[in-house]
Parts: C-alpha cells; structure tokens; sequence
C-alpha cells in the first residue's frame, strides 16, 4: 500500500512538473532559445502599423542593427505607417528593408505593383521580402498549392526584374514543406521559430530567423511586443544589404 502510494506520489509529481515545465517553455521560449546563441548575434527587429511612432534611434541603442517594416498587403493596401518608419529609420541610420504581406486570390503581379509604386528605389537599404503565411481563416480553408506557388512566382518575378535580386520569403517550416519547398528553394528564406533553435528545422539553410514573437524594448508605442529576429552568421548582415 505504501509503495503504490509513493508511486502515485512521484507521477503526480512527474505530470506536474512537466506542466510547470511546458507552462514555462511556452510563457518564456524566448528566454530558453537565447541559450543557444553564442554571442556575435545580429539582432533585428520588424515592425508595422502595430508598433507606433518607432524610434530607431532608441532601438539600436538596444542592440537592434536592423529592422524590417511593412510597407504593403495586397494589390491595393498601405500600411499607414510605413512612410513615416522608413523614413526614420533612415535618419537613424538603422538599415532597414520593406516587406509585403501576401494575399492569395489576388494577383501576384498586382500586389508586386503595389510593393513597388510604395517602396520606391531600395538603394542603400535591404533587400525586399515577402511575408507568406496563413490567417486563422485560411488554416481551416487553406488555398491551394498550385494557386500559392503561381502567384507568388508572378510577385517575385516583377520585384526581381525591378531590382535585381532575390527578395526574401518569411515563412514557418509547416507552411515553407506545403507550399514552397519545391519551387523556391533558390530563394533566400527568413524562418520563424519561436519554440526552438531554427537549426533543427532549417539546418543552416536561412538568412533570417524570427526566434521571438514576444520582444519588448523601449522606443515605440501601441502594441506591447516586437518581433525579434538574427541574422545567419554564415552571411553577416552584408547578405541582406542591397547589391
């Protein structure tokens, strides 16, 4: 009786500390990735029309040495905050890039347009991306491969022939094995992981790697948090920069 007691005792005491465990892994992941980082990491941050009035300035006082900001979604939408950031950054003499939210059932080369007449010349700044990725809607009624991977090959098509590089493609490993594996693996990826190291879904196969979608610094206002991201030490931040 005693023994089946203080086995009871001690898987009770396994399940809750696998509770604790995975309650804290969730809570703090970012805290627990950061354990793998080696010192020398380049720190970024992205931003949108969620974090307002940014100060750069205040950023790279933080150790941010790049940042990424939304400049359009669709053939038609602005973020609203865009000029304004993309001109601060500037003058903060953070290097920046613009990044498009794509959106399926549009047309590919629309929303490049849209990218485009919104951007403007990117000398001087970093190369453009694009932000692949799934609403909560369309995780339950997800487009169709063939529709994704024709579309977006007409976006990168004009943003290519218009600036003459690759731009880069944000997406999580589910969605990059669904979709993109097998027609974009010539392009440079910018991966989200925020639960652990990008290396074990990518190996050393990426460029970007968003590890934290929770960040908070000081210099903006609006939504709490701000997406972190590391730049592949393989390349150093000479592999986001403009040609």
């Amino acid at each position: 009786m005693v023994k089946r007691l203080i086995k009871c005792l001690l898987l009770v005491g396994v399940v809750v500390g696998l509770c604790l465990w995975g309650y804290f892994a969730v809570k703090n992941r970012w805290v627990i990735i950061n354990n793998f980082f080696v010192g020398g990491e380049i720190l970024g941050a992205d931003v949108s029309s969620y974090q307002e009035g940014v100060d750069f300035s205040r950023l790279k006082e933080q150790g941010v040495e790049f940042a990424y900001i939304k400049a359009t979604e669709g053939d038609s939408h602005v973020d609203n905050s865009f000029n304004e950031k993309w001109t601060k950054a500037f003058k903060a003499g953070l290097p920046a890039g613009a990044y498009h939210y794509f959106s399926y059932g549009v047309s590919g080369t629309k929303q490049a347009e849209n990218f485009i007449a919104t951007v403007g010349d990117l000398s001087g700044r970093l190369i453009p991306a694009v932000d692949m990725e799934l609403t909560v809607e369309e995780v339950y009624n997800p487009p169709a491969k063939d529709d994704v991977v024709r579309g977006l090959k007409a976006f990168l098509a004009v943003v290519e022939e218009k600036y003459g590089v690759k731009p880069l493609i944000y997406a999580q490993k589910d969605y990059w094995d669904k979709y993109l594996a097998d027609d974009f693996s010539s392009y440079p990826r910018w991966m989200r992981n925020v639960f652990y190291p990008i290396y074990v879904d990518a190996g050393d196969d990426w460029l970007v790697w968003q590890y934290n979608d929770r960040g908070v610094l000081e210099g903006y206002g609006g939504e709490k948090y701000i997406d972190l991201n590391i730049v592949n030490k393989k390349f150093g931040l000479d592999g986001l920069k403009m040609p």
